[in-house]
């Protein structure tokens, strides 16, 4: 039995019947004394009846572990993966600790402390993790409130847009040629011409494209829901090209999703050829989005 101070309140801490038993009192030590004492005197007359149920105390360690698994099972590879590297950061932040013990004054340490270091938008991917972290805590009924609910994320970050102008496409397009075991080029040109993202590409299958009906249709999309691409001659007459040997559209030698690292390392290497500076991979969807626009639709 114990009483303590956190932030300007003096709280109760006992046991009865196993169970942890906590209660915030006020500013006032001495009132806390006289709560616990109350309390003892309850439990030994057998008169205390509010029994306040508190899950039990789990290390934060421990718990991102639980939700790691969760994650893997209901996110998408490559999100699980984004996860369990920023997973790191927290548990160095909050090694030791245990996750009832955790302050929402605590998160916003640790959010000013990566915002003097990293860009806004990469330390709000950090906090929307770790939102979610402790909003599936809540749920799993591990700890009773959300100590990360009211922490707002940083301002500032703004959405950076670029795209390809008309006369870059031919250079980039033709230093794209040999790279990535000959892949890479109608890689890019099918992002090109259909908006999809790097993940939906490496992740198509043939039997996922369809040249009757002239549309690909991507299963594994960022919101979980399929979407169907219209086919112009460029995409049909790209993926003609390619020779099917696996079930996998842009697969490695093995049948496999293509690396992730090499495909960067070689985008990088034809966007260097080309003189092109300050362009990522997703940019290609920009620039089909900006084409659309020129176009009129």
């Amino acid at each position: 039995m114990a009483v303590y101070q956190r932030g300007n309140n003096w709280y109760i801490d006992l046991w009865f019947k196993g169970q942890r038993i906590r209660e915030m009192i006020g500013p006032s030590r001495k009132d806390a004394e006289k709560v616990i004492a109350k309390r003892t005197t309850e439990i030994v007359e057998n008169k205390y009846l509010d029994i306040r149920k508190e899950p039990g105390p789990v290390k934060f360690h421990a718990f991102a572990k639980e939700y790691l698994q969760w994650a893997k099972t209901n996110k998408k590879p490559s999100t699980w993966k984004r996860d369990l590297y920023i997973m790191r950061n927290f548990d160095r932040e909050f090694e030791g600790k245990f996750i009832q013990d955790i302050t929402a004054w605590q998160i916003e340490k640790y959010k000013a402390k990566r915002g003097e270091k990293y860009k806004v938008n990469s330390v709000n991917r950090e906090l929307a993790l770790l939102k979610h972290i402790f909003s599936k805590a809540a749920e799993w009924k591990r700890i009773k409130e959300n100590p990360a609910k009211g922490v707002k994320r940083l301002k500032g970050g703004i959405k950076r847009v670029r795209y390809l102008r008309p006369d870059e496409i031919p250079g980039l397009l033709s230093n794209c040629d040999g790279l990535l075991r000959g892949l890479l080029k109608p890689l890019v040109t099918v992002a090109l011409h259909t908006g999809a993202r790097k993940g939906e590409l490496q992740s198509l299958q043939w039997s996922e494209v369809d040249f009757e009906l002239g549309i690909i249709s991507l299963l594994d999309t960022k919101n979980g829901e399929r979407r169907d691409i219209p086919v112009n001659e460029t995409v049909r007459g790209t993926l003609k090209g390619i020779e099917r040997k696996f079930d996998l559209v842009f697969s490695n030698t093995n049948g496999k999703m293509t690396d992730n690292t090499q495909l960067q390392l070689a985008f990088s290497e034809a966007l260097k050829r080309s003189g092109i500076e300050d362009f990522h991979f997703h940019d290609l969807r920009h620039t089909f989005a900006s084409n659309l626009v020129m176009a009129g639709a």
